[in-house]
């Protein structure tokens, strides 16, 4: 089960965990790099997704709210009774 939003955490874990795996031997798609280098890219990636979430919930609330208003302006245009 992945802890994403609601539940624990803002973010799915699963981009730290596949940091670690690549110090456990993992295979990666960067061969010519160390794997140090790929564990460091990796811990990177997730911190820029943790610290992003909050812009990408307002940013997709924000467009949800924009799609809301437009539908409400076309039923007024219409004469079509709106419940709130």
């Amino acid at each position: 089960m992945a802890l994403t939003g609601c539940c624990a955490a803002p973010v799915s874990p699963g981009t730290f965990v596949s940091a670690f795996t690549v110090l456990c031997g993992a295979r990666t798609d960067l061969p010519d790099r160390h794997m140090c280098c790929v564990f460091w890219l990796n811990i990177a990636a997730a911190l820029i997704q943790i610290l992003t979430a909050i812009v990408m919930v307002g940013w997709i609330m924000s467009i949800f709210w924009g799609m809301d208003m437009v539908i409400l302006a076309s039923y007024k245009e219409q004469g079509i009774p709106q419940q709130l």
